[in-house]
């Protein structure tokens, strides 16, 4: 397997190039460290962030594999098209 195929070989299996894939990534990375901040900081200050970190991880479920789903089924009509 050349270097070229390590890199867009998992992307292609999500619809995705590796651009799009890297931009996808690094929005879950972001949103985990987001939530992690947050449980950190309720676990020290109770009242803060109650559902902070819950809501962070409903939200990237949606993003991770209901969107992803649609968004898949999308590009795929888009390259028949092209």
């Amino acid at each position: 397997m050349s270097l070229t195929q390590k890199f867009t070989e998992h992307p292609a299996t999500v619809g995705e190039t590796y651009g799009q894939h890297f931009v996808t990534a690094m929005g879950f990375s972001l949103s985990l460290l987001r939530a992690a901040f947050c449980c950190g900081l309720h676990a020290v200050f109770p009242f803060m962030c109650e559902k902070t970190g819950s809501q962070c991880i409903e939200g990237l479920y949606e993003r991770m594999v209901t969107n992803r789903s649609r968004l898949a089924e999308e590009r795929n009509r888009e390259a028949v098209k092209a």
